[in-house]
């Protein structure tokens, strides 16, 4: 099974999200199901297929999240290294093609959000990041070519 790397505040966020689906999420389509079917034919009934069509998507992400939440490993920063890149940590590298330097917060692929500057431990630059050190310069393959990085700092 992969492993699922979470913040706690990602796990309490995962745990919040699945409350709501199953309590919430879940019966409201139950229930419109139920409307649905009181229309007649189901044959020619959209919002029967509809309804039938969000359920599955539920279901989907509870199950999704079931199995994120089986697999989880929480991320302890008191355990982490300063030294060494790592899940949890924030990495500030020099990026030697546009001459500027970028933070990237280190997390598991279900907490990413490159838009915000989280990258997953999957990515191209989130893999080649882990176990290097500071003042150390990487090389990633990514879908644009190959990319230079300098590690400036290391945080927790």
């Amino acid at each position: 099974m992969e492993k699922h790397y979470l913040t706690p505040e990602g796990k309490i966020q995962l745990e919040e999200k699945l409350n709501h689906l199953k309590t919430v999420k879940r019966p409201e389509v139950v229930k419109r199901i139920g409307i649905a079917r009181e229309f007649g034919d189901l044959s020619e009934n959209s919002e029967y297929d509809a309804a039938k069509d969000e359920q599955a998507q539920i279901e989907a992400q509870i199950s999704e999240i079931e199995n994120i939440l089986l697999n989880a490993e929480v991320i302890d920063k008191k355990k982490l290294d300063a030294d060494v890149v790592s899940v949890g940590c924030k990495v500030k590298i020099y990026d030697e093609d546009f001459d500027e330097e970028v933070v990237y917060q280190i997390s598991g692929s279900s907490e990413s959000d490159p838009r915000k500057g989280i990258i997953s431990n999957v990515s191209p630059v989130g893999k080649a990041l882990l176990g290097h050190k500071k003042g150390e310069t990487i090389s990633v393959q990514t879908p644009g070519g190959v990319v230079c990085y300098k590690i400036l700092a290391i945080e927790i």
